[in-house]
């Protein structure tokens, strides 16, 4: 998301093109490919094109500069959808720390940071960071019965093996649906 351009979204289609991302090494901020240095495209339904749209017109893109590729990289302007108040790159991990934890905590999700602990210091596991929303997305989609090789392909897995690896057991309805097949089959009712 917060490698997300507005040249990157197909309103027309209802498409998200997945080209790029902000990553961070050593708190250097920099352009990068996406996971697994794989550019794709997404479905976006129009119930997310319309937030888009809103927070677009709400928040004005940023043009950003950043090194392309590593921290040392040439430099490379981007408009993002998703800065900060003052115009740059989002950091994940300050996200996480100072905006996603705190909601979580605020929300109940997460417990709230112990008494006399630094920022970063919260008791919620890694898994809690703002990446869950990824794993929340395929979830659904495979829960709703949407294709393996669809969601590996929009998520830029290297195979549906490594999707039905994380997410199989999102999949509840598989040998139901299985069974009805074969039931059909064979004329009978299940």
């Amino acid at each position: 998301m917060f490698g997300l351009s507005p040249e990157d979204i197909d309103y027309a289609r209802g498409v998200v093109h997945v080209r790029g991302q902000v990553q961070s090494i050593g708190g250097k901020l920099y352009f990068a490919l996406p996971k697994g240095a794989k550019t794709r495209t997404a479905d976006m339904p129009a119930s997310v094109a319309e937030e888009l749209k809103e927070h677009a017109e709400s928040f004005p893109p940023a043009e950003v500069e950043l090194p392309w590729g590593r921290p040392d990289g040439p430099p490379k302007k981007v408009s993002l959808l998703l800065a900060t108040r003052f115009g740059n790159a989002v950091a994940v991990n300050t996200w996480n720390t100072y905006t996603w934890k705190p909601a979580l905590a605020k929300a109940g999700i997460i417990p709230p940071r112990s008494k006399g602990a630094k920022p970063w210091q919260w008791q919620a596991a890694p898994k809690d960071g703002f990446h869950v929303l990824r794993h929340t997305y395929a979830s659904l989609l495979l829960e709703a019965g949407e294709s393996v090789v669809t969601v590996a392909r929009w998520l830029g897995h290297s195979s549906p093996a490594i999707t039905l690896g994380y997410y199989a057991h999102f999949m509840r309805e598989a040998g139901s649906k299985g069974r009805t097949a074969i039931d059909g089959l064979l004329g009978r009712q299940g």
